[in-house]
């Protein structure tokens, strides 16, 4: 009996080591981002107009988790700072253009940082558009993000879709 715990004790130990171990996989420093979906869906606002929302999804990866900027308030060298970027493109007359906006399309993804030892940050974010009136029906976006220390993701793009008319 005592021979029979030995070998089950040793076999555990074994299998611990053998698992604790294990090397993380390690990724770059500039992020890595890929295209997930483009969701649309309707909605109202508070005045009661109608309209669309269309959320992108993206998946992204970085090696060394800086990802994010702080809130406004909290660092004001980062105050107007953004670190995702869009270019939209329309279909119009059968011909892909790339309209003269009067803002850019820019986001500003939200601070994160690693919760283990294992600096790399994976993730999926998602970044709403509203369509309360639209000049093209059918759009795509070119999208990529900026880390802290300033390294561009590679850039992405999302399929042409149609926005359906606002009832």
């Amino acid at each position: 009996m005592k021979k029979q715990i030995a070998i089950v004790t040793l076999f555990l130990i074994s299998l611990i080591l053998l698992f604790s171990c294990r090397k993380t996989q390690e990724y770059p420093i500039e992020p890595d981002i890929k295209y997930k979906d483009f969701i649309l869906y309707d909605t109202t606002d508070l005045l009661g107009n109608k309209g669309l929302v269309g959320q992108l999804s993206f998946n992204f990866v970085d090696g060394d988790g800086d990802i994010g900027l702080k809130q406004p308030g909290k660092d004001p060298e980062q105050a107007d700072s953004v670190n995702m970027f869009f270019t939209l493109w329309a279909v119009v007359n059968g011909e892909v253009i790339k309209p003269d906006l009067k803002q850019a399309l820019n986001y500003r993804i939200p601070y994160m940082e690693p919760e283990s030892q294992d600096p790399t940050l994976k993730g999926i974010i998602k970044v709403d558009f509203l369509y309360f009136s639209y000049q093209y029906d059918t759009i795509s976006y070119d999208f990529y993000i900026v880390d802290r220390a300033g390294h561009e993701s590679n850039i992405e793009s999302s399929p042409f879709f149609i926005l359906p008319p606002v009832e």
